[in-house]
């Protein structure tokens, strides 16, 4: 009895053994599945690569545009800076052509009060 209850575990455990073995296309299956895996992995390190190289793009188009904004404030300041200058050279010229106008008419003034006083004598 010993020897039968052996004898059918040992079939039971072949048996089980078998039952868990893997077979061919199993194998081809795993493999076919490893394969697409690895191709999309290798597609998206490529989607990957290719989006850096945008991304790295992009931040250099962005650097450029940001040193020309930089450089159109510096160009505006300059101008104002210009324009500030024109407007005060503007008010000294005027200033001193009201002060010539001022004197201009001193001298008027005076010129026609040495007139009257040449008419008295």
């Amino acid at each position: 009895m010993k020897k039968r209850l052996l004898v059918i575990s040992m079939m039971l455990a072949l048996a089980i053994a078998l039952a868990g073995c893997a077979t061919k296309g199993d194998l081809e299956q795993v493999e076919a599945r490893e394969k697409a895996i690895g191709a999309k992995a290798d597609q998206a390190a490529q989607d990957a690569q290719e989006a850096k190289a945008a991304a790295d793009e992009a931040v250099v188009r962005a650097n450029e545009a940001a040193a020309r904004a930089e450089e159109a404030a510096q160009n505006a300041e300059e101008r104002e800076k210009i324009a500030a200058e024109k407007e005060r050279l503007a008010e000294e010229k005027m200033r001193l052509a009201e002060e010539k106008e001022r004197l201009a008419e001193e001298k008027a003034k005076q010129a026609e009060e040495a007139f009257k006083k040449s008419m008295k004598k």
